[in-house]
């Protein structure tokens, strides 16, 4: 069991509570990003720096996820590709993502994609906010509980 990190645009709130829960459990978190990344020193915590270009840590990520692993983007087709394979996505407002609701977030996300190309503007995320924080705390340790029951 690991988690992955979509590493490029995760907030620093977000992947320091990683790092702490990574040598609190020993579950490996591995950071993709396409620039290097300052990381603590812990053996539970790896950077894996990929080339730039159009969702080449997507892919990376996509490639190696494990059915059990967790991944943390806000990428929906990225969260598409993990569920896919018997993982699951969080995104770092605090979603989950499976393989029940996956279905309906592309749906929406290929709707708005839609919307924009065809010159319609749309509003962005709101910004990342304490609350949003708290509910990534509240389902990564659900993760980790989950986790770290004999099987």
């Amino acid at each position: 069991m690991a988690i992955w990190v979509d590493a490029d645009a995760c907030p620093g709130v977000i992947k320091d509570m990683l790092f702490r829960v990574a040598d609190r459990t020993t579950i490996i978190v591995t950071l993709v990003t396409n620039r290097p990344l300052r990381t603590p020193p812990s053996r539970y915590i790896k950077s894996m720096v990929v080339p730039a270009g159009f969702d080449v840590a997507d892919k990376e990520i996509a490639r190696q996820v494990e059915p059990g692993d967790l991944v943390i983007t806000a990428d929906i087709p990225l969260a598409a590709d993990v569920v896919a394979k018997g993982a699951l996505a969080l995104n770092p407002r605090g979603e989950l993502y499976t393989a029940q609701n996956i279905g309906h977030h592309l749906s929406t996300r290929n709707f708005m994609e839609e919307l924009r190309s065809s010159g319609i503007e749309t509003s962005g995320p709101a910004a990342f906010s304490a609350s949003d924080g708290r509910a990534f705390a509240r389902e990564l340790d659900r993760y980790v509980l989950k986790a770290s029951r004999p099987a």
